[in-house]
């Protein structure tokens, strides 16, 4: 499956951002989807994650209450919503996607998931 995120951009403290992940070429219901992020400096990790059904969440806990995963099976796409953006929030942000379903603690760890989109940048200017 091939993946390509999109909807990043600079934004100023507290607003907000929609980043969007649209799949092509396999069966997206049949994938797990996480977003995860890459900061200046720092090592990729966890943003959230979403099962194939999209009625089970994961969130780090840095953006719990604050961003949102969903996706939509019909369209191929996952979402990832950004409020109350706070300037650490700045990173590349990658859509990644998994076959089958795992262990809740797996979605976290990008080890469990074979796809990965090519990263779209979010600054959060103070």
């Amino acid at each position: 499956v091939q993946l390509q995120a999109c909807g990043g951009g600079l934004v100023q403290a507290g607003g907000s951002l929609r980043l969007s992940c649209a799949a092509s070429g396999g069966t997206f219901s049949s994938y797990r989807m996480g977003w995860f992020r890459q900061g200046p400096g720092k090592e990729r990790e966890f943003v959230a994650a979403i099962n194939r059904s999209g009625d089970i969440t994961y969130y780090a806990d840095s953006v719990k209450g604050r961003f949102t995963i969903s996706r939509d099976n019909a369209k191929k796409t996952v979402y990832l919503q950004m409020n109350s953006l706070k300037p650490e929030d700045t990173a590349v942000y990658y859509c990644a996607a998994g076959a089958g379903e795992r262990a809740p603690n797996n979605y976290y760890s990008d080890y469990f998931y074979r796809y990965w989109g090519q990263g779209t940048l979010v600054t959060v200017s103070s």
